[in-house]
């Protein structure tokens, strides 16, 4: 019976592998120099605040267009200018713009630049359901100067990708189809600002991409991304930029090399285990002025719980455990065609978790690449299991600061509930820089505890350390349990778990892989070089 079951698994996979898959909606998008009020397009969007006395001068000016429609749909409280609020008017005679969509930006008051990034992704998530070939977008005239524009058109570009983002490459058939693609354009009647904008939006295409990247890998099953194809993802996306090189270490190679931990992870599951290792290698000298970064990536392509096992219910759900690796690998993708002035480590342990009569067992003793035991309590505490190898080769490599990303545990949900991730670190400096990446991102993290009282739960009485402390704060214990991995490096810790995914959809974005960790690190190493940080 056991081989019978996986020879069918092979065939599966195989045929999965060999299947023309659908390609995700491409997304074409630019700035244009045009009067927003005499713009022809098929969606003209623009922002409106909920606190705002009267509307701007260019919301007055559509309404007085449209015989004052726009204000017969706030008087009638049809439209209330919420967060993540839309309406749509339809044009007329004098109007150019077929449609006009209102988008809510909540109170003026409390606007950020996420405000515009998610208004733009609420326009982008209403255009592909509507099929709209061309959005206009001028929702930063709302803001003023309020904001710089740059940044603006940054945000613009990620939330357009974000909001038109879906993930149906295996949809055969659908009654109603939806669009190949999308064309948007920033657009503002003042030339000098829209370069401006122009000098944003080519960096937010960048991360955009790559966030979408990133969510297409994660979505994608177990059948079909396992260790080995992961790293020949890795390894395409290494030939494609020629500052980019990719390493992999099979199980042998790891074997060779002590990387104990990745080795239990993987040993019941027949995809054997990968260590990935991207690099990049910036064409600029200025690089040598800054510390060297390594970006380690939690991927576990599927995560039973092996002999641990978890309970059948939203089992489906742990193909995203790879989402940390992900993030890693789509950052490094985004720093590739930024051409950014930093070296950089982009490191992805990664395995497949699964229960079988070769799978590593509770009581059992690791030793792991640093030369550390590890008693193993519970085996669905993994992702520390391989993210320790991962630390571990980063610190070798001589990497001045190592940030972890991974989700790690559901305590950290129990914690922060799906709004926030977890921080932790032992630099206070990287953890300030951490957080104001987040501000620019507005990808949220929360600083969390992580230091001796947590790390001593972590001790065994017949190893160096047990895998899972007791049953409080275990979000704070794992990471301390990282950190006896670091040494004297500067490090910081990302646990995502309740941030990688929307299990229905929102107002921002189709349900599924949301590729978090993508705008955060790429934002870090983004204010990293630049001369004001």
């Amino acid at each position: 019976m056991l081989v019978f079951g996986a020879t069918i698994h092979f065939v599966r996979h195989s045929q999965e592998k060999g299947k023309k898959m659908k390609d995700i909606i491409e997304v074409e998008l630019k700035t244009r120099t045009v009067d927003p009020a005499k713009c022809r397009t098929d969606l003209l969007a623009v922002g409106l605040f909920s606190d705002a006395k009267g509307l701007d001068k260019l919301n007055a000016q559509l309404d007085s267009k449209l015989d004052g429609a726009i204000e017969r749909l706030i008087k009638l409280g049809d439209f209330k200018a919420k967060k993540g609020a839309s309406a749509i008017v339809y044009g007329n005679d004098s109007t150019v713009a077929q449609r006009i969509l209102l988008v809510g930006l909540g109170e003026k008051k409390k606007a950020t630049i996420e405000t515009i990034r998610k208004a733009a992704s609420n326009a982008a998530k209403k255009s592909v359901e509507m099929k709209i070939e061309t959005v206009s977008l001028a929702l930063h005239k709302a803001f003023g100067g309020r904001f710089d524009l740059s940044a603006m058109g940054r945000a613009v570009a990620e939330g357009v990708y974000f909001g038109s983002y879906r993930y149906d490459e295996f949809i055969t058939e659908s009654e109603n189809g939806r669009a190949d693609s999308l064309k948007a354009e920033v657009i503002d009647s003042d030339s000098a600002k829209t370069r401006t904008l122009n000098k944003g939006l080519l960096r937010g295409i960048a991360i955009g991409k790559a966030q979408s990247y990133a969510r297409t890998l994660a979505n994608r099953p177990a059948n079909v991304i396992s260790p080995p194809e992961l790293a020949a993802a890795a390894k395409e996306l290494s030939r494609d930029s020629k500052n980019l090189n990719c390493t992999v270490f099979d199980e042998k190679q790891m074997a060779a090399k002590g990387m104990g931990g990745v080795l239990a992870v993987g040993s019941g599951s027949q995809n054997k285990p990968r260590f990935i290792i991207l690099k990049y290698n910036p064409a600029s000298k200025s690089a040598s002025r800054l510390p060297t970064i390594g970006l380690v990536g939690k991927a576990v392509t599927f995560d039973s719980g092996g002999i641990s096992i978890k309970p059948a219910a939203n089992m489906d759900q742990m193909k995203l455990d790879k989402s940390g690796g992900i993030a890693v690998l789509a950052t490094m993708k985004a720093l590739a065609e930024l051409k950014l002035p930093v070296n950089v480590y982009g490191i992805i342990p990664s395995a497949e978790n699964l229960p079988s009569g070769s799978s590593y067992r509770p009581g059992d003793i690791i030793t792991t690449f640093s030369g550390k035991t590890v008693e193993v309590q519970n085996t669905d505490a993994e992702g520390r299991m391989i993210l320790c190898d991962g630390i571990h080769y980063a610190v070798k490599q001589k990497c001045d600061i190592v940030i972890d990303v991974a989700t790690l545990t559901g305590a950290c949900m129990v914690a922060l509930g799906k709004h926030k991730a977890g921080l932790m670190g032992n630099d206070e400096k990287l953890i300030k820089q951490l957080q104001k990446a987040s501000k620019d991102s507005g990808e949220k993290i929360w600083h969390l505890p992580s230091g001796d009282e947590y790390a001593n739960e972590m001790k065994s009485k017949i190893a160096d350390l047990k895998n899972i402390g007791g049953k409080w704060g275990g979000a704070c214990t794992a990471a301390a349990f990282l950190r006896q991995f670091v040494g004297d490096t500067k490090w910081a810790h990302l646990d995502i778990a309740g941030m990688d995914m929307f299990s229905t959809a929102t107002e921002y974005s189709a349900e599924g892989s949301t590729g978090f960790g993508v705008r955060l690190l790429t934002a870090y190493l983004m204010n990293l070089t630049s001369k004001k940080t």
